[in-house]
């Protein structure tokens, strides 16, 4: 690992799903009931389904969900899909992976913490609260406030926050692909649910981020 220095960060942004936990058992059981609910498909969504496809646009996941549907079908479903998941989660977490809660505590103090993620409105915030991470982070965006691509998502908080100097962590190409977008070095979460084989940064486990963005001399920023 090419260890940065956090005393030359002005933040750490953070996807959720794949990254900071996996809900992908407890959205698979409402989205299921959801789709059955709303439509006419008897469409069992699975959790390997989901972790192929969490990190990907709303109208993305609906398109590789639901092909046979209508754009306008597709969106009232997925809108139902996200509102079950929400409320279900409150009661139902999903499993914050290893280390998260004191990586989060030990960076945060040496730098601001950010999340962007593509998923619905609310869904950050809930993340939050069942972590317990809510002092942690400083700001966060979502798709579902933004509705552009999440390169865009990025720079947009970014420029909220007057951010010149981050990074981004991950698990996915479409993540890689933002970062790009975005102008920002990616740091691959290999425990996550996708694969980047060019990825120039990696973690095996989250708890590496304090070794990788040490505050010892580093190297200069990657992009």
């Amino acid at each position: 690992m090419n260890q940065q220095n956090t005393a030359h960060l002005d933040g750490i942004i953070f996807d959720v799903d794949g990254t900071l936990w996996d809900s992908t058992e407890q959205a698979a059981q409402v989205w299921t009931r959801a789709v059955r609910e709303h439509t006419d498909l008897d469409t069992r969504v699975s959790a390997d389904r989901l972790r192929s496809l969490f990190g990907k646009t709303m109208a993305e996941i609906s398109g590789a969900l639901f092909p046979t549907l209508s754009k306008a079908q597709q969106e009232k479903v997925m809108e139902a899909c996200y509102a079950y998941e929400n409320a279900y989660l409150e009661e139902h977490p999903g499993i914050l992976y290893e280390g998260v809660a004191e990586t989060f505590r030990t960076l945060a103090e040496r730098t601001s913490l950010y999340i962007v993620s593509n998923c619905q409105c609310g869904y950050i915030e809930l993340f939050l609260r069942a972590a317990g991470l809510e002092d942690c982070v400083k700001d966060h965006l979502c798709h579902g406030e933004t509705l552009v691509s999440k390169g865009r998502t990025i720079r947009l908080l970014m420029e909220r926050n007057h951010l010149e100097h981050v990074v981004y962590v991950g698990d996915t190409q479409g993540d890689a692909d933002a970062c790009r977008e975005a102008e920002i070095p990616f740091i691959l979460a290999e425990y996550g649910f996708g694969d980047v084989p060019d990825a120039r940064q990696r973690i095996q486990k989250i708890s590496e981020l304090c070794e990788l963005l040490s505050e010892k001399k580093g190297n200069a920023h990657e992009k």
